[in-house]
């Protein structure tokens, strides 16, 4: 069996702020500096045998604070979606700019295609593509992968058996911890989804 320690990278300001980031370069701003410190502290005592990660700078940073004795490896397909002339804008922003195009692309993302965007079915090749890489190079293994909140939600519906029509309903949280375990490539069992009891210090929380 496998084990995926899946965690999406700590608050940036364009997170904190609610713009569509994608392939946009932030920082980890202090709060999710924090984030991840507290990360780290809740895993500290599991045994990771690799760590990836996505390869923008939020995702490395988070990488590297949560796995700080760890080198970790970039993979570019763990990449947020890029979202075109989305990108830096707001949600309300976008809702307001074009209401209907903006409720058909949350509707079915697959038959939506932001102007300067990504396809959304090649974003979604792309991300099974890397997982699988990973999983068939560490089978029997503990392997962590540091991401964004979209290739987490294709993974996540992917190991539900959901339709990709349900990506938008699962909730990531900036910091969260996800645990899936895969017998094979097609059998996986999702042990935790959007984690974030290690960032209120006063709950007791364990693996």
């Amino acid at each position: 069996m496998t084990k995926l320690i899946l965690i999406r990278h700590g608050e940036t300001n364009y997170t904190r702020d609610n713009r569509y980031c994608g392939f946009s370069d932030p920082s980890l701003n202090e709060k999710g500096i924090r984030q991840s410190k507290k990360l780290s502290q809740r895993l500290k005592q599991l045994k990771v045998n690799i760590v990836y990660s996505s390869n923008l700078r939020r995702a490395k940073q988070t990488a590297k604070i949560v796995f700080k004795n760890i080198l970790f490896k970039e993979i570019a397909d763990f990449r947020e979606m890029n979202f075109g002339e989305f990108e830096g804008l707001k949600y309300n922003e976008v809702i307001k700019k074009n209401p209907l195009f903006y409720k058909n692309w949350i509707d079915d993302p697959e038959k939506i295609v932001i102007p300067g965007g990504e396809k959304f079915k090649k974003f979604v090749k792309r991300v099974r593509k890397g997982l699988s890489q990973i999983i068939t190079k560490n089978t029997d293994r503990t392997i962590s992968l540091v991401a964004h909140g979209g290739p987490i939600r294709i993974i996540l519906c992917d190991a539900l058996g959901l339709d990709l029509k349900k990506f938008w309903q699962i909730k990531q949280e900036t910091g969260a911890l996800n645990i899936i375990d895969y017998h094979n490539k097609t059998q996986a069992a999702a042990l935790k989804i959007n984690d974030i009891s290690h960032l209120f210090p006063k709950e007791t929380v364990s693996l």
